[in-house]
């Protein structure tokens, strides 16, 4: 018997041996930007969908990105705008009249779609961040807790490469937790760091007005994140709607109104097309606190930006 337990173990080890040399000899894909007029068409109804707030035309983007994707598996951008296809469709799932419980599928997809282009494109930081929210949400909705702890460490490699856009892409998926947690608090965290590298300061907390930063807008290198664009035309607008939303969540609703407020310096704050929603969530913050953390109405106003239906739009619809 121990001969035989010996013989298993060595083939098991030879096995993995030969899985390990195969895999080393295999060459991985290759990225390879797509030309046809298929994927040019494809990425043209992807952006003009996303800005114009269209959810209900998300079957037919994403089955034109598939198609195009499927025409080239080698193009790290239609991959990843793919993954971003599936989590729009989970994260303003709010839309939908009747939620199905195949709606999880769509963070899986997701998840497959940016480990793709991440592994094709690893330099870009915005994938990474995407792909680690893709993995923390997969975690949590299957109750598997190894895998939030990938997603949550992906996203901190994510925030290496590049603070400015993953502190918030990081933050803005913790917002759904409860609001005592310490991956909330953290998230939190990871808001005030946002704007404290932004300004190149030390925001004042108790008092954290942006007037004095608002010179600082570019368009250029990392700082651009910190900036409406136009892939977020409302960027600027949606991140502070989100963070005063979790400061009200963990009910420092006052601070919470001044961060809402800071949205209102946009120069593109009057075309904006969820300043009323704001503006609501300012007159309504302190009751809001209730609302934010139990969530039964389900109604854009009485729910984090995250869970209200527009949490895409909110920063890309123009």
């Amino acid at each position: 018997m121990t001969r035989c337990l010996l013989w298993i173990t060595l083939l098991s080890l030879a096995l993995s041996g030969c899985e390990q040399m195969a895999l080393m000899t295999t060459p991985s894909k290759k990225p390879q930007p797509s030309r046809s007029k298929l994927a040019q068409v494809a990425e043209k109804k992807f952006w003009d969908h996303l800005h114009q707030g269209a959810y209900e035309q998300l079957p037919e983007t994403t089955k034109l990105l598939t198609a195009a994707y499927l025409e080239n598996p080698n193009d790290p951008q239609l991959a990843a705008h793919l993954g971003f296809a599936h989590i729009w469709k989970i994260t303003e799932r709010a839309r939908l009249q009747q939620v199905p419980p195949t709606i999880t599928d769509e963070i899986t997809l997701s998840k497959s779609y940016f480990k793709d282009a991440t592994r094709m494109d690893p330099a870009d930081a915005r994938y990474q961040g995407f792909l680690g929210d893709s993995m923390l949400v997969a975690g949590k909705i299957a109750h598997n807790d190894r895998e939030q702890v990938r997603g949550y460490f992906q996203l901190k490699r994510a925030i290496n490469q590049w603070p400015e856009f993953n502190y918030f892409t990081a933050g803005y998926v913790m917002s759904s937790l409860k609001s005592d947690s310490d991956h909330f608090k953290e998230g939190v965290e990871w808001q005030w760091k946002t704007l404290d590298l932004c300004s190149n300061s030390k925001i004042d907390r108790a008092n954290p007005d942006y007037r004095a930063y608002m010179g600082l807008e570019t368009t250029q290198g990392r700082k651009r994140a910190c900036w409406n664009s136009w892939i977020a035309p409302h960027n600027f607008e949606g991140f502070f709607m989100n963070m005063g939303d979790m400061l009200v969540k963990q009910g420092d609703w006052q601070t919470g109104v001044k961060i809402y407020r800071n949205a209102k310096l946009s120069k593109g704050y009057s075309t904006w097309p969820y300043r009323q929603m704001l503006e609501r969530r300012i007159q309504h913050a302190q009751e809001n606190v209730a609302y934010f953390n139990h969530e039964n109405e389900h109604s854009p106003d009485r729910s984090i930006l995250f869970n209200s239906g527009y949490g895409c739009a909110a920063c890309h619809q123009q």
